[in-house]
């Protein structure tokens, strides 16, 4: 969906422009794009912390193992 030719209600000015809070909190709906409901940020965060668990684990069955 696009805010393009929408008009807000409470300016009466374009919401791509987003003049008041009204507008803004109707362009951030439109364009939410997250993952799992995360912001890009987190599930940055999120995919950081999991490829440090793996390589933890990795590390961990390498030693046990007598390999590293």
């Amino acid at each position: 969906m696009s805010c393009e030719h929408l008009i807000c209600a409470a300016c009466a000015g374009p919401v791509e422009q987003a003049r008041c809070p009204v507008c803004r909190a109707a362009r951030a709906q439109v364009h939410h794009h997250g993952f799992a409901g995360l912001t890009p940020a987190a599930a940055a965060a999120v995919i950081a912390l999991l490829a440090v668990a793996v390589l933890l684990l990795v590390g961990h069955v390498l030693s046990v193992a007598g390999l590293g």
